[in-house]
C-alpha cells in the first residue's frame, strides 16, 4: 500500500512532462537553440515553487507522511563544482534531447532507445561513486 503513493506521485509526473511538453526533444532543442522560452518557463516555474515548497516546509515544522522530521541539510557552495557539474548534466542533456525526469517518461511512451540513455547516466553515476573520493569537492 506504501508504494501505491510513489506509483500516484510518478504517473501524475508523468502527465505533468508530457503536457507541458517537457518530454519533447524539438522543445529541448529549442531551448539550447535559444529560439524558445517554453523550457525556461518550465524550468523557472519548477526553481521558483521549489523556493516556495521549501520556505512553507522550514516555517510549518513539516513532517514525512512517516512523521518524521523533515530535514534540509545545508551545503557549501563550491562554483567550480557545480559549474563543471552543470556543464556535464547540460552536454549530456542537449546530447540526449532529455534530462533524468524526462527519461523515465519516455519509457512511459514506449521511446525504448531511451534505455541506453538510462544505463549510460548509471553507468556514469557508478563510476563517479568509484572515484568519488578522489575528486576535489
Amino acid at each position: 500500500m506504501k508504494l501505491i503513493k510513489y506509483l500516484v506521485t510518478g504517473i501524475a509526473f508523468g502527465i505533468v512532462m508530457t503536457k507541458s511538453e517537457a518530454v519533447s526533444w524539438f522543445r529541448i532543442q529549442e531551448m539550447f537553440r535559444f529560439e524558445s522560452f517554453h523550457m525556461y518557463g518550465i524550468i523557472g516555474t519548477a526553481v521558483v515553487l521549489g523556493m516556495l515548497l521549501v520556505f512553507v516546509l522550514k516555517k510549518t515544522q513539516a513532517k514525512t507522511l512517516d512523521g518524521e522530521e523533515v530535514k534540509l541539510n545545508p551545503k557549501a557552495m563550491s562554483i567550480p563544482r557545480y559549474l563543471f557539474g552543470g556543464i556535464i548534466f547540460g552536454l549530456g542533456w542537449a546530447l540526449t534531447g532529455a534530462c533524468p525526469g524526462p527519461m523515465f517518461t519516455l519509457i512511459g511512451h514506449g521511446t525504448w532507445t531511451i534505455l541506453i540513455v538510462i544505463l549510460s547516466a548509471v553507468l556514469g553515476t557508478y563510476l563517479y561513486g568509484l572515484i568519488r573520493t578522489k575528486l576535489p569537492h
